[in-house]
């Protein structure tokens, strides 16, 4: 979305809302509150939907901690936030996180999450090809869930910080401590199956 251009992106968004719905239904259903939501941003308008509905279903101190992860080669919102003002990313880049490779924050979803967003993560590649490998193949008693470079961002960032003792100012920063009760949406599955299977079973682009 840009300046003239604003309805049809502010629709996309309120489609996402539906997601949320069903998302706040499956929580009041097992009595569960969130605590910390973990987005992924393209241009935003996903993270922005998401991220006003909970603000909105959960005010005030009930508001759930918002924090947006990017691919640190195409962080626009990122940046934006640092800005405090629109920042456009040019040029060529490159992300195994492709769904997210924006450089133009939308318009619409910018405000939103300017408002309603806590934190902001910029994150490398591998980070998201931590989260895959850690979804593919749980602990005992953990789902098995098949989830893209672009989906899996978020949670291996977070899975990251909660298993590396040198990033504990950064898990006490994002206020993470046993009670949390994290939620996060794989947006994506294996769409590009070797490139998955090179990550998951080959081991490309370690996190170690």
């Amino acid at each position: 979305a840009w300046e003239g251009y604003e309805d049809i992106p502010r629709w996309i968004m309120q489609g996402y809302m539906t997601m949320a719905l069903e998302m706040e239904d499956s929580l009041k259903a097992i009595k569960k509150k969130p605590t910390h939501l973990f987005l992924q941003a393209g241009v935003g308008s996903l993270p922005a939907a998401v991220a006003g509905f909970f603000a909105n279903a959960y005010p005030g101190k009930d508001k759930p901690i918002i924090t947006i992860v990017e691919p640190n080669a195409v962080d626009c919102i990122y940046r934006s936030a640092v800005a405090d003002e629109r920042v456009l990313i040019g040029g060529e880049y490159f992300t195994i996180m492709a769904g997210l490779a924006c450089g133009e924050p939308n318009t619409v979803a910018l405000k939103v999450l300017m408002d309603y967003a806590d934190n902001f993560i910029s994150a490398p590649d591998e980070l998201a090809a931590y989260g895959m490998r850690v979804l593919g193949n749980p602990l005992p008693g953990d789902a098995h869930i098949i989830s893209g470079e672009s989906g899996a961002a978020p949670f291996g960032v977070v899975a990251k910080i909660l298993a590396d003792p040198k990033l504990t100012a950064l898990k006490e920063a994002l206020k993470l401590h046993k009670d949390s009760v994290l939620m996060f949406i794989s947006t994506e599955g294996d769409t590009d199956r070797q490139g998955y299977r090179d990550i998951v079973w080959d081991g490309k682009y370690p996190s170690v």
